[in-house]
């Protein structure tokens, strides 16, 4: 904290920043656009530029303008783009800010990441970079819980918790159209395509291949029982898996705490089975 803010001669933040963004953030987001990509410009005009197909890519695929309407000469079109940044809804510049990041360039596009996550969570912002996306998560033991999960199902040819996880955290992700139901749906399907793999049967439950893998990996009985409940209240009759078309009372909380948990608990089973010795 500032001296001012200890002293109380300024408000310390406090809220996190979950449907906005104020002038501190929005202008630290800018500075890791302008140091990683403006400033690597190597030229006053654009198609003589290195990043010539960059902000090519950014006016046909983003802005989706017309290319003949953006100014070969650099410094008007960074002005144009820097007018529009700064005139965005919070959401917007989340847009633009997930957009160039996976925009293939002469840019370290991680390294980017990077500074935008530092900013983010300087600026208290409820979002972070995580797997190329920006998702609700504010703490770092939470992000790096997911990641780690996420990277290590692709480091193991396990598709179906990779893509479970994955798929529970874009629906969680959505500013648009969240669906936290399925997100939660996803979510605790990973733990049960990582339970199946260990348990070696394709058509068990989760509860049943809790049941066979728990005496091979020492499976503490707290988490199993905890999960067995969790599992049992995503699939009863009142549960996230059963009728999918009535309204949903899901909320992010919810999403959110079912993604951070079972990707911890997807690590665990991973992490319980190689000190096993068991092959997955």
């Amino acid at each position: 904290m500032k001296f001012s803010e200890r002293q109380g001669i300024r408000t310390a933040k406090e809220t996190i920043q979950l449907e906005s963004i104020d002038e501190d953030l929005r202008n630290g987001l800018w500075n890791a656009f302008q140091m990683h990509y403006l400033e690597q410009v190597n030229s006053d005009f654009i198609s003589s530029s290195r990043y010539d197909d960059f902000f090519r890519d950014l006016w046909i695929n983003f802005f989706k303008y017309p290319l003949d309407t953006m100014n070969d000469y650099y410094k008007s079109t960074r002005s144009k783009i820097r007018e529009w940044f700064f005139a965005w809804h919070w959401f917007e510049v989340y847009d633009f800010i997930e957009y160039i990041a996976s925009i293939e360039c002469y840019t370290d596009e991680g390294e980017f990441i990077n500074t935008c996550n530092i900013t983010l969570e300087r600026e208290l912002s409820a979002y972070r970079f995580i797997d190329g996306m920006i998702a609700p998560i504010t703490n770092e033991y939470e992000i790096n819980e997911i990641d780690k999960a996420i990277q290590t199902a692709k480091d193991q040819n396990l598709r179906g918790v990779q893509e479970h996880l994955e798929t529970a955290l874009l629906k969680m992700s959505s500013r648009s159209n969240p669906d936290y139901r399925n997100s939660i749906k996803e979510s605790i399907s990973a733990v049960e395509s990582i339970a199946k793999k260990i348990s070696n049967g394709s058509k068990d439950s989760l509860g049943s291949a809790l049941d066979k893998i728990k005496g091979k990996i020492k499976l503490h009985p707290s988490l199993e029982q905890g999960f067995k409940k969790i599992y049992g209240y995503t699939s009863d009759e009142g549960g996230i898996r059963h009728s999918m078309s009535e309204e949903s009372n899901c909320d992010l909380t919810d999403a959110k705490y079912m993604l951070i948990a079972s990707s911890a608990f997807v690590n665990y089973l991973i992490e319980k089975s190689d000190k096993a010795g068991i092959q997955i």
